[in-house]
């Protein structure tokens, strides 16, 4: 999630019994529920630094004990400080007692855990275990940034701002909302992929191994090699499908169906009466359907095994991708988290920096790694591609 609604979050749980837990609870909360995004500091090492780092040790087991009593020591330290500065004759009478070292820690610990179980139903998912393994695990049940949420937190905090009984009071029925909108979100992700079927028709392929895919409720990636599907020579199958939502509408979710020769997507609204009743496997159905091809040649595999490659397939759960030649004999490899693909990935346009979830590798005819940046790569590409 984004960081107004870690803020606000803490703003409301400030209202709770944990923010009545003596006097520094408050900021502690404050900067415990911002904390584990410290890794933005990775970011000035470079994309591919950060993104090996996001979301992995700070929102991890250690992160939160770590990150808690840090949090802890500086709110300590930040309260005796200023009680040493500020003025005898203007000290005014604290309302609260000052909160021991130990409950700040243990408060701080609780907002930093937080923070990590609101990212965890996100697109992004996060990496729970890290640094004990790096795998990321999520429930594609809200969008990064989620509109619904917002708005039940401000309002929650400004009708709350009259007294501290109003103050609890609008923290409990935030608290329950937020709730309530998280089950929603659930449900209808449930609801989606429920739906796959019937939104694809007899063009959905049968799937590669067995449970079929989305057998669980938690997804976890990237897959590991006991665990990946290693389809027949010249075969169709699914790998996995998986329904992501949309910022606007809970009803609204993009189905990305990974096969084992191509990524399908397409968006599909659960109040649509043609899932309810029309054949989704008419012409109709099929042209919404978005088809992006996923070759991986032996340049690619090369591409892939650079350092860039290995960090944006640690992070990418649905890398599709794609290489184009020139007249040089010089290799152009995309791979692009289809997650946060919007169209199809060109191979041909100069978007430099536009699209941070793209992996761009140049690759020399001897095999030589020429470029790898993240986003579309400047160098022009000729039109054969494979």
């Amino acid at each position: 999630m984004d960081n107004l609604t870690h803020t606000l979050f803490a703003l409301t749980l400030a209202r709770t019994p944990l923010g009545r837990a003596g006097r520094g609870t408050t900021a502690a909360l404050l900067l415990a529920s911002n904390a584990p995004d410290v890794e933005i500091i990775a970011a000035a090492a470079g994309a591919a630094k950060y993104l090996s780092w996001h979301r992995g040790m700070t929102h991890g087991p250690i992160g939160v004990v770590g990150l808690g009593v840090s949090v802890a020591g500086l709110v300590w330290a930040g309260r005796r400080i200023y009680d040493r500065r500020r003025p005898r004759a203007r000290a005014p009478v604290a309302a609260d007692p000052d909160a021991s070292f130990a409950m700040l820690a243990a408060v701080a610990m609780i907002g930093v855990l937080l923070h990590i179980l609101v990212d965890f139903p996100t697109t992004y998912g996060t990496r729970l275990l890290s640094p004990f393994t790096w795998r990321w695990f999520g429930l594609d049940w809200m969008p990064i940034v989620d509109i619904y949420l917002i708005v039940i937190l401000a309002a929650g905090r400004w009708f709350g701002r009259r007294s501290p009984a109003a103050g609890r009071r609008s923290a409990a029925i935030a608290l329950v909302l937020m709730a309530a909108n998280y089950g929603i979100r659930g449900a209808a992700h449930h609801q989606a992929l429920t739906l796959v079927p019937r939104a694809f028709g007899q063009t959905l392929p049968p799937p590669c191994r067995t449970p079929q895919p989305n057998a669980g409720m938690i997804e976890a990636w990237p897959l590991t090699g006991s665990s990946a599907p290693v389809p027949a020579p010249g075969t169709r199958c699914l790998v996995e499908a998986a329904a992501m939502p949309s910022f606007l509408s809970p009803f609204q979710w993009r189905i990305i169906l990974q096969l084992s020769d191509a990524y399908e997507m397409r968006d599909i609204d659960l109040l649509d009466g043609y899932l309810r009743g029309r054949d989704a496997g008419s012409d109709t159905a099929s042209r919404l359907t978005v088809r992006y091809p996923n070759v991986w040649t032996p340049t690619v595999m090369r591409a892939a095994s650079t350092p860039l490659g290995q960090v944006f397939l640690g992070f990418s759960r649905f890398p599709a991708a794609r290489s184009a030649v020139d007249a040089h004999g010089i290799t152009t490899v995309r791979i692009t988290d289809m997650r946060f693909a919007g169209r199809p990935v060109g191979l041909n346009q100069d978007t430099r920096g536009a699209d941070p979830f793209t992996a761009t590798v140049r690759v020399g005819p001897d095999g030589q790694i020429l470029e790898s940046t993240l986003g579309m790569s400047a160098a022009a590409s000729a039109p054969r591609s494979r």
